[in-house]
């Protein structure tokens, strides 16, 4: 997880964008890069993943706010974007810990209506707030971290790794750790009595922007990234026109809405399950080998679709 001062300086920027769009202003990611100092895939990521949950989208390179969408002016808009924010982002997590948060800030914000709605499905790890603060100090501290892991190999077995990250993909929480130099992610609810340790290590930069570029948790450490070329129809163009891939580099738009486009990945399984998602809208050109990948389990699928029909 980031530091305090990292938090501070994301809803420092996020709140001024929003507050930009909400006056009808549309942004430009190059532009924004320049105005926070920071890369344009750090825009581009608060744009895709920070601000997703808000009626925004991107046309001819500009994000905007989708009309008929207005955040009502309080005395501090900022103020209340980031508690919109916040709260949005606690529904997501449900359980006790959401209960708890709603409660405190429906005392802050006393009001009936909020006009900003997200639907996110992200674990409930409430339960676990003691453990991630000690996990949240040995990354900060950069300090080496011991636990007991459970998965279905192995029953607390015990681990003495170097946390980097505590990292959500697709609603599920993992570390992302070095063991022995090797990258590894662990599911955080396997995590059993982790202990911070008195052995320092050396966080590496390149890390981090391994982690920016990644798609899923399937991302892999000391493997050369390679081309992915796909074709999406004009049903589907629109949501990577909106919400483009970390990597993503739009190579041709067609005058029907359909486009072509590019992106890097390390790992097959980082863009087969979008691929199968929008299936059949969404198109390999190449790789081949990773258009053949995709029949053989479309003909597995549907071999297996075959035999279950016979036995009902």
């Amino acid at each position: 997880m980031a530091y305090k001062h990292d938090y501070d300086k994301i809803l420092t920027r996020l709140t001024v964008i929003l507050s930009k769009l909400n006056e009808g202003e549309s942004l430009s990611v190059k532009d924004l890069a320049q105005e926070f100092s920071v890369s344009e895939r750090t825009i581009q990521r608060d744009f895709n993943e920070r601000l997703a949950s808000f009626p925004i989208y991107q046309e001819n390179k500009k994000w905007k706010m989708q009309e008929g969408f207005r955040v009502e002016k309080t005395k501090s808009l900022e103020d209340a974007l980031v508690l919109d924010i916040i709260e949005k982002i606690t529904e997501g997590i449900g359980g006790s810990f959401s209960t708890k948060a709603q409660k405190l800030l429906s005392k802050i914000k006393n009001e009936e209506f909020n006009p900003i709605y997200t639907k996110l499905n992200i674990e409930d790890i409430s339960d676990q707030f003691t453990d991630i603060q000690i996990i949240e100090s040995a990354i900060k501290d950069q300090k080496e971290l011991q636990f007991s892991y459970d998965d279905e190999k192995h029953q607390g077995y015990t681990l003495q790794v170097q946390p980097l990250k505590i990292v959500n993909f697709e609603g599920f929480w993992y570390l992302v750790a070095l063991d022995n130099n090797i990258l590894k992610k662990y599911y955080l609810k396997n995590i059993l009595t982790p202990k911070k340790m008195d052995e320092s290590f050396e966080r590496k930069s390149e890390l981090d922007k391994l982690l920016d570029e990644s798609i899923s948790i399937w991302f892999q450490k000391d493997v050369e990234p390679f081309e992915v070329r796909l074709f999406a129809d004009e049903l589907c163009a629109k949501y990577f026109k909106r919400r483009p891939l970390p990597t993503q580099r739009v190579e041709v738009i067609e005058s029907d809405g359909s486009m072509e486009f590019s992106i890097k990945i390390t790992h097959e399984m980082e863009i087969l399950p979008i691929i199968k998602y929008w299936i059949p809208h969404l198109f390999v050109l190449e790789p081949v080998w990773l258009s053949e990948l995709l029949e053989e389990d479309l003909k597995e699928y549907s071999e297996k679709s075959q035999k279950l029909e016979l036995l009902l």
